[in-house]
């Protein structure tokens, strides 16, 4: 799992986005502006830690927000 420390402007800005329902990279690259490989790495690095998953092929849903996860300490 991620901690708050550990996001990245881009990271903050994918969560953004997964919190209002599933994306797609492509959407994301459109709404941010950052890269298409980027966001790509980005969702993937969510995914390895659990914070979002793969529902389709290209398609992710937030699974767990690490910066609420944050606040309940």
């Amino acid at each position: 799992m991620l901690d708050t420390e550990d996001l990245s402007p881009a990271d903050e800005a994918v969560l953004d986005l997964l919190a209002e329902g599933r994306v797609t990279a492509p959407f994301v690259r459109d709404e941010t502006g950052y890269s298409l490989q980027y966001i790509r790495d980005v969702l993937a690095r969510l995914v390895e830690h659990n914070h979002a998953r793969k529902v389709h092929d290209g398609l992710y849903e937030l699974v767990d927000d690490p910066r609420e996860d944050d606040c309940d300490e």
